[in-house]
């Protein structure tokens, strides 16, 4: 792996992971304490970083730094916004189907009585 390919994963991973924080480069540089000119540099491959920023970067993102370096896209970029979208679905069914449970729960208890 050539230098030059490893500052393009580490752009489009950082890229990547901020985007799925919904953190805008100034956010994001203030939370790693860097400029904001300096991270667009990182995330478009023209400047490397030091063990340090790295750390940092990892850490704000909630990640190891391994993940900044994998040329994997194992997660989908748009799994995060799949899944924002369909919260409140997902809630929804989920209450849905505890509701159900409790109903039949409390009817099986019921009948359980009326029998005994």
């Amino acid at each position: 792996m050539t230098e030059h390919e490893l500052r393009t994963i580490l752009s489009l991973n950082i890229k990547r992971f901020r985007g799925y924080r919904n953190l805008s480069q100034a956010e994001f540089a203030e939370k790693i304490d860097i400029s904001i000119p300096f991270l667009s540099d990182i995330e478009n491959g023209k400047k490397w970083v030091s063990p340090i920023t790295l750390v940092k970067i990892a850490d704000a993102l909630n990640i190891e730094v391994y993940e900044l370096l994998k040329p994997e896209n194992i997660i989908p970029d748009n799994a995060v916004n799949i899944l924002e979208k369909y919260t409140a679905d997902i809630q929804k069914i989920f209450e849905n189907n505890l509701h159900n449970i409790q109903n039949k729960y409390i009817k099986q208890i019921i009948n359980k009585k009326n029998t005994t």
